[in-house]
């Protein structure tokens, strides 16, 4: 053979395989500029944070959002796995001698994992299966025979040929010819299996085509009645929402439902007849005929390797996708909790209601310390409630309160109402505050390093008064799955959830910016940079040295680099010397705002305070090779507005009087309500009974709503018209349609 013979045969190792992470194809992918995407993966594999390149380096990503910096990372890490696995599957294939030309140009050409999984299937190593125990009797000739010959060529006399009753080898032997056929239909059922054209058509006509049916278990109805809605249930894969999936898939896998996703044998039947080019339009072929074995071994094929196959990556893609549904409502509905409106440093006393224990009563000053706590019994006779009013009397007025913050758990709306007609001092608001997720954080690490000395009653009640004042500063402390604004959220990954809503609290943390020398150890791990362990050491050092005077002095926190100083400095506040240390201007544009300053003749501390100074700065006069006008819009918007909290201003908001409970409602009533939460198929609202109503979807709007967050959010304030009261099973139907808002 001569070297060029050879040289075609084999697969040059200098190669280069095309990565599907290269800027250029997930800029395609995305819908993004392709150097913009560039900046986006240099900045990642340098440590950035998605915070951080949104807001401090729109020069280099062409001012990509929050949102599409997340894009760019997930479709890299997905891009990256790809290019892992194919260098697997190429590695695997040259180490068994199977690399050929073709073979590697097709798994390069694998665009998706899917893709590339079905290149590599016929060559994946594999324990025996009934077609390699065929092929090793000699049946692959016989195969190929019954695959190639005249549709109406005797399928018998073809098989003839292949009997070998007197092998040596037990398992070479080939008795008759039934024998040969049914080995023969076994290599041709498993080369259709594992045809990637195939597999393809197929795959689209489940995608198309496929419905989901649930039925009961065998003699579980009775214990599954949960499920009963699901008993018979049969729609469109494609088009079930995900709220629906999840409820069905838990069923199964709480034994209660059996579940199916395929389309019907007939159609995939005639799908893979018509890819196949056998059997035609017609009827089916006689199985004593090749076109009648080749028949056979396609509808083997589908039903003992294609269909459960497929049925199972679809599952896993509806799954998947449903999951992404649920963890992007959780998220949304986690945003708007915790980027509620914070009323601020005012001194508040909180009470944490209960019916026979009493109270707990808790006073906080503007910063949220307790100044004194004890027990007050509101709700327990005439005698309890006028001793209890005099105390919180006497507490508003020793500790100046401003607020009454009540919880709305058990006894909330009688708590308030006590509250409220205790004679409090002229001034005194009285605000019900949702306390899901205090007792999480009362039996917390976090809890018990901040109030060794005190017991879980005294933290909830503290929980409840703080997240009033700042319900971000409050609520980074508690797991956000603790926090009921969830959709299925035990169904789906825990591990995407967990990450999802991470970033969702990071992005709200660096969006409002913390105050270095007030900040919790949780608020501050959650800055871009910083992390639980430079979290500790910030508070450790600050409790150690006394306040930071400059952004600059955090470099002196042990293990607090230059790197996670870059990354974090814009977005923690030091209220000291520098003005700018308590903006969001970073320092490394100190130089720039100086020099600004310079140019008008005054100071920086200046351009804070006279807006007629900064409407004499042209931005494009300091446009440079590393600044250009989207950093210098967000300088001047900054020098405006330094350390704007972004959060909306707060407002009070009062149930309707009257009523606490369902007996009080009446079809047609009018109420304000607060949301609580909001799924795919609609709102749940709190209107003061202690059991929230839904609005379904339908009902959200005088218009179409296909998304429930299109109108409403956790924490907004809404009317809401009531339908249907179940007192039998507690439910409350309301709407928002027809009412004004």
């Amino acid at each position: 053979m001569t070297a060029e013979a050879t040289a075609s045969t084999r697969t040059p190792a200098a190669t280069p395989c095309p990565t599907a992470a290269a800027p250029n194809a997930l800029a395609a992918t995305l819908a993004l500029p392709t150097p913009g995407v560039a900046a986006v993966i240099a900045l990642l594999d340098e440590g950035a944070t998605i915070p951080f390149i949104a807001r401090y380096r729109k020069e280099a990503t062409g001012s990509l959002d929050e949102v599409q910096v997340a894009a760019v990372r997930d479709a890299l890490e997905k891009a990256r796995e790809l290019d892992k696995r194919r260098a697997a599957v190429l590695a695997s294939l040259e180490e068994r001698g199977l690399l050929t030309p073709q073979l590697a140009g097709a798994v390069a050409g694998a665009s998706t994992l899917t893709a590339l999984e079905d290149v590599y299937l016929p060559h994946r190593p594999k324990r025996v299966t009934r077609a390699e125990k065929a092929r090793k009797r000699g049946l692959a000739p016989l195969a190929e025979a019954l695959r190639t010959a005249k549709p109406m060529a005797d399928a018998r006399a073809l098989a003839a040929a292949h009997v070998t009753p007197h092998a040596t080898d037990p398992e070479l032997t080939v008795p008759d010819v039934e024998a040969a056929l049914a080995g023969a239909r076994d290599i041709l059922a498993e080369n259709f299996a594992e045809s990637a054209p195939l597999r393809g058509a197929l795959r689209e006509l489940f995608a198309r085509r496929a419905a989901l049916r649930a039925k009961a278990v065998p003699g579980k109805e009775a214990e599954g009645a949960t499920y009963a809605d699901w008993f018979g249930h049969e729609e469109r894969a494609a088009a079930m929402p995900s709220h629906r999936l999840l409820a069905m898939l838990r069923g199964e896998r709480e034994g209660f439902l059996s579940v199916t996703v395929r389309p019907e044998d007939a159609d995939a039947l005639d799908a893979l007849r018509r890819r196949a080019n056998i059997a035609g339009n017609g009827p089916a072929p006689r199985p004593e005929t090749a076109a009648g074995q080749v028949d056979a071994a396609l509808a083997d094929a589908w039903k003992r390797l294609l269909a459960p196959s497929l049925e199972n990556e679809l599952r896993t893609a509806l799954r998947e996708r449903a999951e992404a549904q649920a963890i992007g409502v959780f998220a949304t509905n986690l945003r708007e909790l915790i980027m509620a409106p914070p009323l601020g440093g005012r001194r508040v006393l909180a009470l944490d209601p209960g019916w026979r224990t009493g109270a707990k009563l808790v006073c906080l000053d503007g910063q949220g310390a307790l100044l004194h706590h004890e027990v007050i019994h509101p709700l327990t006779g005439d005698a309890g409630a006028e001793r209890a009013a005099r105390t919180l009397r006497d507490c508003c007025a020793k500790y100046a309160i401003e607020v009454v913050a009540v919880g709305n758990g058990t006894a909330g709306r009688e708590t308030e109402a006590f509250a409220r007609g205790a004679g409090l001092p002229a001034g005194v608001d009285v605000v019900l505050v949702n306390e899901t997720g205090a007792s999480v954080y009362s039996a917390s690490e976090a809890a018990r390093r901040e109030f060794p000395d005190h017991d879980l009653t005294v933290r909830g009640a503290v929980s409840i008064g703080r997240r009033l004042m700042d319900p971000l500063a409050e609520l980074v402390k508690i797991d956000p799955r603790s926090l009921g604004v969830g959709q299925y959220q035990h169904d789906v990954d825990q591990a995407a959830l967990r990450r999802a809503l991470d970033e969702v609290v990071a992005s709200c943390v660096n969006a409002v910016g913390v105050d270095a020398n007030t900040a919790s150890p949780e608020l501050l791990a959650h800055v871009s940079g910083i992390g639980p362990v430079l979290a500790r050491n910030i508070v450790a050092h600050r409790a150690e040295n006394g306040p930071f005077r400059a952004r600059r002095d955090l470099l002196k926190v042990p293990r607090l680099g230059p790197k996670a100083f870059e990354q974090a400095a814009g977005f923690l506040r030091v209220h000291g010397d520098n003005p700018l240390d308590a903006s969001a201007v970073h320092p490394e544009r100190y130089a720039l705002v100086s020099r600004m300053a310079a140019d008008l003749g005054c100071a920086v501390a200046d351009l804070l305070r006279r807006a007629e100074l900064r409407d004499r700065i042209r931005p494009e006069s300091y446009v440079s090779g590393e600044v250009g006008l989207p950093t210098l819009a967000d300088i001047l918007a900054e020098l405006a507005r330094p350390g704007r909290d972004p959060r909306p201003a707060f407002t009070l908001f009062r149930f309707a009087e009257g009523v606490h409970s369902p007996d009080d409602l009446e079809p047609g009533m009018v109420l304000p309500g607060i949301v609580t939460n909001v799924t795919a198929f609609g709102a749940f609202v709190d209107i003061g009974v202690h059991r929230d109503g839904l609005v379904h979807v339908s009902q959200l709007s005088d218009r179409f709503v296909r998304d429930p967050g299109e109108v409403v959010a956790p924490g907004r304030m809404v009317r809401v018209r009531v339908l249907e009261v179940d007192r039998a099973r507690g439910r409350v139907s309301l709407a928002m349609k027809g009412v004004e808002q």
